[in-house]
This record gives structure tokens, sequence and C-alpha cells, in this order.
């Protein structure tokens, strides 16, 4: 069988025709560091929605007294114990919202008409009559505070230790580094201790705790950056031009740290939160009338059997802001992170 002959046109083998000109186009914008940063960021599922959520928690806990109309201190004993009731999802028959009460010997009560209660209390209310949905808001805000608060210090104080030791080096590097290793072996208990011992415990002597023995992971992670960082070309060039020390660092090098920091930052509040609830819980923390967290965790310990929505609720809000935190920790760890780039 015979084939086909096919044609080909001289246009064919003819050289491409190039414009030199159009190799310097740039087809797509020119995006900054921290531009690119959000785009990945946002391709972060788990991250993006820990963003939202925490942004929904903080306005809850900013917003949650003046929804709920009680206050945090407000007692009333004709109210004590109330199970949670919620509009709309107390038709709900499997969320515990509709304000009833399983007794020992298995039938449901309602709790509120009991009472002749017609207000409805969404988280319940505790043994002395408080409404816990407002102690929960109230209870959130100290413990973002002080974790906010720790970690400002930290950062403050770590990362100004830690370039100051990691730039000049030498015989100061080495008396700075032993005096970070004594810090970093007193346990942090120890320290909140002797806090209580000179102040009252609360906020105060939680915070000066958590700044004491806090940033000393931080300096050492500014440090060993610097360390690396100081031997650049643009920091020699900018000492050759007759820029002081104190400049070199604070206006070329720690920008230059910032995704570093801002890490390292956020993994410090979530544990900041952790420290603070488990010395409320364990009685070292806040004093009432104040609550935290922690304290609204170890009241409804107490009682867990009986009451279980007095520790529940409480529980369910620091895990969910510990995970949120890791998460977006963990987010912005890949995106700022140049060696986690796809």
């Amino acid at each position: 069988m015979a084939t086909e002959k096919i044609k080909l046109s001289k246009d064919k083998f003819m050289p491409a025709v190039l414009d030199a000109a159009m190799g310097e186009v740039i087809n797509k914008p020119s995006i900054s560091f921290w531009q690119d940063a959000w785009m990945r960021v946002r391709k972060n599922k788990a991250a993006l929605a820990s963003i939202v959520i925490m942004a929904l928690i903080i306005i809850l806990a900013f917003t949650g007294p003046a929804i709920s109309g009680y206050k945090a201190d407000a007692q009333d004993l004709k109210r004590t114990n109330l199970p949670a009731k919620m509009p709309v999802l107390e038709n709900v028959s499997w969320l515990p919202f509709d304000g009833t009460k399983t007794l020992p010997n298995g039938t449901e009560v309602d709790v509120y008409k009991q009472k002749n209660i017609d207000e409805y209390h969404w988280f319940g209310t505790d043994g002395l009559g408080r409404d816990l949905f407002t102690r929960v808001s109230k209870g959130i805000q100290i413990s973002l505070y002080i974790a906010f608060l720790a970690a400002l210090l930290d950062m403050a104080i770590g990362v100004t230790y830690g370039a100051v030791s990691g730039y000049f080096g030498g015989r100061l590097d080495n008396i700075m580094q032993r005096i970070v290793e004594v810090i970093s072996g007193i346990p942090n208990l120890v320290v909140v201790i002797l806090m209580i011992l000179v102040f009252e415990p609360g906020i105060m002597s939680i915070t000066i705790a958590l700044a004491i023995t806090g940033w000393t992971s931080m300096s050492r992670v500014v440090r060993a950056q610097v360390l690396k960082l100081k031997e650049q070309e643009y920091v020699l060039a900018s000492r050759t031009l007759g820029s002081s020390n104190a400049k070199i660092i604070f206006k070329h090098l720690l920008p230059n740290l910032a995704g570093v920091i801002i890490i390292n930052t956020m993994f410090t509040i979530p544990n900041a939160i952790f420290f603070e609830a488990f010395l409320s819980f364990i009685g070292l923390g806040l004093q009432a009338p104040l609550a935290s967290l922690g304290t609204l965790i170890d009241d409804g310990f107490k009682t867990l059997k009986l009451y279980p929505h007095l520790m529940i609720f409480p529980a369910f809000f620091i895990s969910l802001i510990m995970i949120c935190f890791n998460m977006m920790a963990d987010g912005l760890r890949d995106a700022l992170d140049p060696k986690m780039r796809d």
C-alpha cells in the first residue's frame, strides 16, 4: 500500500522571529514578601479557619457580657446550677441546650420550669447563680490578656537580648549565654511561688513569672539567626558606611528576622495560656472574684459528676484556643520560612 507524500511549506523551516524587548516584560505583578506570605497562608485551610475562629472568639470575649445582659459577678441564689438553655437550640433534642437535667432515676426534668425562670442562660449558671456564659467571656478576656502580655514581654526582652548577644559575640556572648542557662534551669513554678510571696496571687505575679523565665527560648533563636546574618554582605556594607551597631541591629538584622520572631511568638501564646490555666487549677492563679478559664475549669472539676456543664464549656474554649493558635503558628511557619516553600 503506497504511503501518501506530505508536502511541507518552506515557511515551516524559517527561523523564528524573536523580539528581544519581550524578554524584559514582567507578565505577573510584583508582590512583597508579606503579600507572598499571606497568599501562602490563604492556601493553608487549617490556618485560615483558625484565624477566623480566633477572631470570633475574641469578638465573643468582648461582646459576651453585653449580649447576655448579665454581670460576671452578679449572684442570684434562686438560679444556682441551672443547665444550659439557648433559644432555637432548645428545640434540638440531641443538643444539651434545652434546660433539662437527668435525675439519678433516669427521668428528665426542666429545671427552668421548676424554678419559674423565664430568662435564658446560654451556658447555665454556677453554684452562686452567676451566668456562666458571661463568666466564660470574662475568663477568655483575662486568659488572652495574660498570654498576649507575656508574649510581648518575651518578644521585647528575648529579641533584644539575643540580638545583642549574637551580634557582638566573644566574651560578652559567652557571659550572656551563661546567664541564660542559669535562668533556664529555674522551674517556672518556683518563680511563681516566689512572686506570690512578694506580690498577691493574681495577674501581676503570673505575668512577672512568665516574663522572668519565658524569654530565654526566644533569645536563643534570635541569637542563632543573628550569628548567621551578621556576616552577610549588606551588614558589611552598612558597617563600612559608618552605621552604628544599634542601627545595624535594629534596622538591618531584626527586620530580616521578623518571620522567625512572629512564629516563635505565636507558639509562646498557647504555652502562656496553658501555664496560667495550670496555675489557676492548682490554686496559685487568679483569686475570686476574678475568673480565668483555668479558675472556671477548677470550679467545674469539683462538681463534674453533678453539674458537668460548669467544666465542659470553659474546657471546650481553652482547647479550641490552644488548637487554633498552634494551627496558626504552623501556617505562619510554612508561609514565612523559606525552607518550607514548595
